[in-house]
């Protein structure tokens, strides 16, 4: 199974948040959906974890750059 990333580092937030976690995609949506409600104040809803899902990357698209903001979707 190809490992994956999700990278806080993408989206605005009042705490500036760098994290990126890297692993098998279930690890990463679980461990994501737990930062977001923790640390942003998300919901940690079904569809919340869907939407992650969509927002994955390869991890070999791991930078330690910075990053451009993207706008929050929705």
């Amino acid at each position: 199974m190809a490992r994956v990333m999700a990278d806080c580092r993408r989206w605005p937030s009042e705490t500036d948040c760098s994290l990126t976690i890297i692993g098998e995609e279930e690890e990463v949506v679980q461990a994501a959906a737990e930062h977001a409600a923790s640390v942003h104040g998300h919901e940690d809803t079904p569809e919340m974890r869907e939407q992650m899902r969509d927002f994955l990357e390869p991890a070999e698209a791991y930078t330690n750059e910075p990053r451009q903001h993207e706008p929050l979707p929705g």
